[in-house]
């Protein structure tokens, strides 16, 4: 069901250009010398001082493209004027982890590198993504702490997957629509390969395994009250609330997984999606960032 979801947005995506924003597309060069796709969604009208918000796709880490979520990226500029970066990053199919982590924070290091290229304020860099690219952004924000070459202003992991265990009540046994309880396990097996149902498997690979939250950057998500990934993300706003986090979250009852993409013109949903909007143009006003001065040869 998952897959039949990503083909119909891709079908609606194309029928749905883009014409109120301006798009372009790079390439960036990996460490084993294959090539990066990145698209680069901006307003039309140039700036200088937009958010630079990095945007991780959703697709259960094995399917799905950047070009699939054009509808959010199109709302996200209206609401802020923010330039979104969108990588294409390897799918756990042919590549499990840490290939998709490692694209990811390709990305970010190229956006903190091309911030004034852009049109991008290097004092505001976020990260956003729904489902596996809410887990990507979790895990993202953790190993760029970690790491403290790029500095984070806020994150925005929408119904995050970050629970490889599959332990919680809301994930075991769960026969919800879109992601149900096998779709998840066999998921999860593809992403992690032979790390799977080990104890070597890292925080970067699921946020929810971290023992220390501390640091990281406020934080904005939703969740449905009857899928799978509920009790892990209410077990993940508890925790960074604990490390003294910032953290704006709402359940929504009577919602399953990807409810605000399957019935966009839902209630529930035009609530889901205009509390994010709320919460982003709150976050652009309030959160900033200023990066490390560190050597940047990367560039």
């Amino acid at each position: 069901m998952a897959s039949r979801l990503v083909d119909v947005l891709m079908w609606i995506a194309q029928f749905r250009q883009p014409t109120t924003m301006r798009v372009r597309e790079f390439g960036i060069k990996r460490t084993d010398g294959t090539r990066l796709r990145v698209k680069v969604y901006s307003p039309l009208a140039p700036t200088d001082v937009g958010t630079g918000l990095l945007w991780l796709h959703g697709g259960g880490y094995f399917l799905g493209r950047p070009d699939q979520d054009v509808p959010i990226y199109r709302r996200l500029i209206a609401a802020t004027g923010c330039v979104v970066v969108a990588p294409d990053y390897r799918l756990s199919v042919d590549h499990p982890y840490p290939a998709a982590l490692e694209d990811c924070y390709d990305a970010l290091i190229w956006l903190r590198d091309n911030a004034n290229r852009l049109g991008i304020r290097d004092d505001q860099i976020a990260v956003a993504g729904e489902s596996a690219g809410g887990g990507l952004t979790a895990a993202l924000t953790l190993l760029a702490r970690d790491r403290g070459e790029v500095n984070i202003a806020f994150q925005m992991p929408i119904y995050p997957m970050i629970d490889d265990r599959v332990c919680t009540r809301s994930a075991r046994d769960s026969d919800a629509p879109l992601v149900d309880t096998v779709t998840l396990i066999a998921a999860w097996k593809l992403y992690l390969g032979e790390l799977y149902w080990t104890q070597r498997v890292p925080p970067y690979a699921a946020a929810a395994r971290s023992t220390d939250l501390r640091g990281l950057p406020p934080t904005f998500t939703y969740v449905g009250d009857l899928e799978p990934f509920r009790d892990e993300t209410v077990a993940y706003v508890d925790r960074l609330r604990s490390c003294g986090v910032p953290v704006d979250f709402q359940i929504y009852p009577g919602c399953w997984h990807g409810f605000d993409r399957l019935v966009p013109g839902a209630d529930v949903s035009r609530a889901a999606m205009r509390s994010r909007e709320r919460w982003l143009r709150h976050a652009v006003d309030t959160y900033f960032a200023a990066q490390p001065e560190l050597d940047r040869d990367r560039a």
